[in-house]
């Protein structure tokens, strides 16, 4: 690493340890305005910045308050991307060198708190022992403190995963298909395929293995109307169409217009003609009434805290927090509510998150179902038969990264009575 690398390095984690934007807007930021620098420079900066977020509770311990960008950044190379103290002695003064070669003789002699092991904060962990225990927490907080694989789907409405997965093995790339979903292909390499042909004609989205578990979980077919409820890029939208088979109606519903945006040329990549995207005000919005009890299929991937991304955006842990996450719940519960109106009779509503906190996910269920007696929960261990197997007294689906090697996402399946 050169001296200009580095100090941009420090740059850069100086405004993200504020931790008032997500650190991928702000790198994307910082790289537009320093748009000299060469794409290896920008893969050497963003590298030393996400392996100083996902390891950021054990630099702190090692570190003294108040932290210094600089020294957090000189930790991180050290600790985590295993640079020598002499690699690093031209950026550091005598004092910080000494500090190095110190924390290199103590590293080891860490506290071992739960906290350290894990790489989550406290408040996270007390969140999610509410349905893990400690040891499975361990795990999960070291699966989420390495990189996600990148993940693809394959469009059946272009080709066959088999056949595809052939190509790109012949290609050169290191692929396999994906232990769960029947559409998935996994890099290895995480190879850049935004300009390969597969990818140009609509043959290959990116999307994660659990993404793609929960449009399999809607059950979405030919001659549906089906509504993808907070639609976002329109990764599920795009799944449950290929299901469909450019068959009966899917709106892609949204309050932001930039998000839908970016469905629309994934959207004419993928070869649907059935998807209706359309951006409205709120979950109460008057555009949704025409279709109130006329829906065979809601899914509502509602907004959530993202502590099942944390291998993608490990800062995360530190942007949010108990009172944010509980404005989050008072805002996922009405969202719910408000989806389950356009559910028909014997139509069936799912709820999802990527997150992995209880008061998010089963807690936000079982509240819905107190209020709402004319929906029954079925069973997702029987939908999603045999593509995944699920503890048998587990009738929501609850993926983690250390159990089955997606993002955490949990989902629900509702059925509304006739």
């Amino acid at each position: 690493m050169n001296a200009l690398i580095f100090y941009k390095t420090v740059e850069i984690t100086q405004k993200i340890m504020s931790f008032e934007q997500p650190a991928d807007a702000c790198l994307s930021a910082f790289f537009k305005a320093n748009n000299k620098l060469g794409r290896q420079d920008r893969a050497e900066i963003a590298q030393t910045v996400f392996a100083v977020l996902r390891h950021y509770e054990k630099i702190q311990t090692l570190l003294a308050e108040p932290l210094s960008a600089k020294m957090v950044v000189l930790c991180g190379l050290m600790t985590v991307r295993g640079f020598s103290v002499s690699a690093l002695q031209d950026f550091c003064n005598n004092e910080e060198k000494q500090l190095l070669i110190d924390i290199k003789q103590h590293k080891n002699m860490l506290s071992g708190s739960l906290n350290i092991q894990a790489e989550l904060p406290n408040w996270l962990i007390d969140a999610l022992r509410l349905t893990y225990t400690d040891d499975e927490i361990i795990k999960i907080g070291q699966a989420m403190s390495v990189a996600a694989p990148l993940d693809l789907r394959v469009n059946i409405l272009k080709n066959q995963r088999d056949k595809v997965l052939k190509q790109l093995q012949d290609e050169g790339f290191q692929a396999a298909s994906t232990p769960f979903s029947p559409w998935g292909i996994r890099l290895i390499d995480k190879s850049s395929l935004h300009k390969h042909p597969l990818f140009l004609d609509g043959t290959l989205e990116v999307q994660d293995e659990g993404s793609q578990l929960l449009s399999l979980l809607s059950g979405a077919k030919r001659g549906l109307t089906v509504v993808d409820f907070c639609a976002g890029a329109g990764g599920k939208t795009l799944a449950m169409g290929a299901l469909m088979h450019n068959k009966g109606r899917l709106y892609a519903f949204d309050i932001s217009e930039k998000r839908l945006n970016n469905l629309k040329p994934r959207l004419m990549r993928s070869g649907l003609g059935n998807v209706l995207p359309q951006v409205i005000e709120n979950e109460h919005d008057s555009k949704l009434q025409r279709l109130r009890g006329k829906a065979d299929i809601v899914l509502v991937d509602a907004p959530c805290s993202g502590t099942g991304t944390l291998r993608r955006n490990p800062d995360i842990k530190y942007r949010q927090s108990p009172e944010k996450i509980a404005r989050i719940v008072e805002q996922q519960s009405s969202i719910f509510q408000a989806a389950s109106q356009l559910v028909a009779p014997n139509g069936r509503l799912i709820y999802a998150t990527c997150s992995l906190l209880t008061v998010e996910n089963e807690r936000q269920v079982e509240q819905f179902l107190q209020q709402n007696p004319q929906f029954t929960l079925e069973n997702a261990n029987n939908l999603l038969q045999p593509y995944i197997s699920l503890p048998s007294d587990q009738p929501m689906l609850r993926l983690n990264p250390a159990q089955h090697g997606t993002d955490g996402f949990f989902a629900t399946v509702l059925t509304k009575n006739a």
